[in-house]
């Protein structure tokens, strides 16, 4: 017969092992949701008792000499323990309970926070490749964390910022001086030479790339045009196996409106007249590619190559025609037409203007009064609300529009290494190898890259968990309704996650939009950057991780000029924010959001176009803006 006191001590042992077994069960299930806390098992299971009750237990087991005693104590171990069999099912029920819930919760948040990346993912593979390249989904991977100490401090904070008011607002310009500078570039002027009275021939313009590249080909055209008293053929988009789009002008922009506007500067027509369409450009010897004229070219360049041809020819075709007009030095005249153009004469078509109408009205929960940014992009679509209405929309939601340039062009040009280990440092270099060719015979015949090099110098691409930090700084609580652009982003979930986790209300055109609504734009990239370039410039804030980006550059310019002073642009600087991140393993939470929020600041501060500077990004000079004392 087992002694008494032996089986006492052999059941609560296996009652240990058994909370024990427990215990890891359930921090495998946290495991499966959002928190990374290691305590939570512990608090499930009320604390620490449970360590302490296992040295409550031995100590009983033991005799004056310190030795293991099979019986003495086993009256009182078994007192204390006859309450504890006695309800083992309901304290096992009481667990259980708390653990579904807590279960449950982690459930709901991911849920939550995943939608967004689910209804794209549906999108996606029922619309064929061409949707891909505008969805952030991706095969499955395992989450990416490279600031993960920082991650949890802005959780917290976030948290806490919940139940306070903003200390600091980055919802509106803080700088007063914005609001004195007015849109003037449509303004006529006496000196301005105005249109010649015989042209000395036609201009065609063959623009490549995207969108915001062709946008940019356009204006400098227009200029060009001026420039040699020349009559402007509507500009012609390349089709490029890239971006795989066969729009033309007419398909993204307003074509009469256009000529309308630059009818006083310009002569602009839709076609050559007969007797010139029949000619072979390339044989009369009128064709011109980018090699015959340098990046950036100044005015004499077109005087003195491009002006004799035109005289002699009547026609010339600029093929490829993209960045080959300077910016400086320049006729004021010129200058002053170029924003014109952009600002003024490129208007998107009705059916580009209303579905962007509807991305802005399915953010906001509430009309807010219209704005120049709205009349000029959204036309006859703008939001058309009486005062009154306007009073009972007090609490707008607001939004901010994110440029997250992360896609995996970029991301393999740069680079750079983002945390990934091998498997991507391979992926990348296999796609660099395909896409890149020139690029990877330079690497081969130059000293090496180290990408710790070109993180501190500010070369490396943000990565979704850097510009969530940015935002959690700069104080924009979770809550937070964000338009992400583009949206195609490298690495996809595993890459968005930490993004994600903090900012749970993201979308896209894709999330927003029925199936219905985006057929006609699908296999159409560039008329889906329109929607992205209106989402983004009427937001509240704009966002944006790389300054050097077009679609950048061109919606922070528009909003300078018709924002009035109340469209603020959050510009990283990303050379100084990879000194704030480098102290990730020690920095605090709030000598990271100090620092953050200086470099921020900087770059919201209100200057004027400094010489050679893009006139699309900074229009804050006399040829295009006029300032108020």
């Amino acid at each position: 017969m087992i002694p008494r006191c032996a089986r006492l001590i052999s059941q609560n042992t296996n009652s240990v092992f058994r909370t024990k077994d427990y215990h890891i069960r359930s921090s495998a299930s946290d495991s499966l949701g959002t928190t990374t806390d290691p305590s939570v098992g512990r608090r499930i299971l009320g604390g620490d008792n449970y360590g302490n009750s296992k040295v409550v237990l031995l100590h009983g087991l033991k005799d004056d000499s310190g030795k293991l005693n099979p019986c003495k104590g086993g009256v009182y171990v078994g007192k204390k323990y006859t309450w504890f069999r006695r309800n083992v099912k309901q304290i096992a029920f009481m667990l259980l309970l708390m653990v579904f819930l807590f279960l449950l919760d982690s459930l709901m948040v991911s849920l939550f926070a995943s939608i967004n990346l689910q209804r794209s993912s549906t999108s996606r593979n029922s619309s064929g490749p061409e949707e891909d390249r505008a969805s952030y989904t991706h095969e499955e991977r395992p989450t990416v964390h490279m600031y993960g100490r920082l991650l949890n401090l802005a959780t917290g904070a976030l948290a806490e910022k919940g139940f306070k008011q903003d200390s600091l607002n980055f919802w509106e310009e803080p700088y007063h001086q914005a609001s004195k500078w007015k849109p003037c570039a449509d303004k006529k002027y006496p000196t301005s030479p105005g249109k010649p009275a015989k042209s000395n021939g036609y201009i065609m313009v063959s623009a490549n790339g995207g969108l915001n590249q062709q946008r940019v080909a356009i204006c400098n055209a227009v200029s060009v045009a001026s420039l040699l008293n020349a009559t402007l053929v509507l500009p012609k988009f390349l089709y490029s196996n890239v971006w795989k789009d066969p729009s033309q002008f007419g398909d993204i922009y307003q074509e009469d409106y256009f000529m309308r506007i630059l009818k006083d500067d310009i002569d602009v027509v839709k076609e050559l007249p007969p007797h010139l369409k029949s000619l072979d450009i390339e044989a009369i010897g009128s064709l011109i590619t980018d090699s015959d004229i340098v990046k950036e070219a100044k005015p004499d360049d077109y005087l003195s190559s491009v002006l004799p041809l035109l005289l002699e020819k009547k026609v010339v075709h600029f093929l490829g025609f993209g960045n080959r007009l300077g910016f400086d030095p320049l006729p004021p005249h010129l200058q002053r037409l170029r924003c014109k153009c952009n600002f003024h004469a490129l208007k998107f078509v009705p059916k580009i203007q209303e579905v962007g109408s509807l991305l802005v009205k399915r953010i906001r929960k509430y009309y807010v009064a219209t704005r120049q940014l709205d009349n000029q992009l959204l036309g006859d679509f703008a939001p058309r609300i009486s005062s009154k209405q306007h009073n009972v929309s007090i609490g707008t939601s607001r939004y901010l529009a994110l440029h997250l340039r992360f896609e995996e062009d970029m991301v393999a040009y740069s680079l750079c290494d983002f945390g990934g280990g091998e498997n991507e440092k391979k992926e990348l270099q296999a796609y660099r190898e395909v896409h890149f060719p020139l690029l990877i015979e330079r690497l081969r015949n130059s000293k090496p890259v180290y990408p710790v090099e070109l993180r501190k110098l500010g070369r490396c691409p943000l990565t979704p968990e850097e510009a969530a930090l940015v935002l959690a700084a700069l104080g924009f609580k979770p809550e937070t309704y964000i338009y992400l652009a583009g949206s195609h982003i490298y690495g996809g979930n595993s890459r968005m996650h930490p993004f994600t986790s903090l900012y749970p209300n993201l979308v896209t055109k894709e999330t927003l939009l029925t199936p219905s609504e985006l057929d006609p734009f699908r296999n159409f990239s560039s008329q889906l950057a329109a929607l992205d370039f209106i989402a983004c410039a009427t937001s509240d804030v704009f966002a944006m991780t790389d300054s050097g980006s077009q679609l950048s550059s061109l919606v922070s310019g528009f909003r300078t000029y018709y924002g009035d002073g109340h469209a603020p642009t959050l510009r990283p600087n990303k050379k100084r924010l990879a000194a704030i991140l480098a102290e990730n393993r020690t920095i605090g939470w709030n000598t990271f959001e100090d620092r953050v929020r200086k470099m921020i600041e900087e770059g919201q501060r209100v200057r004027v176009r400094g010489s050679g500077r893009s006139i699309y990004r900074q229009p804050r000079c006399s040829e295009c803006m006029c300032r108020s004392q």
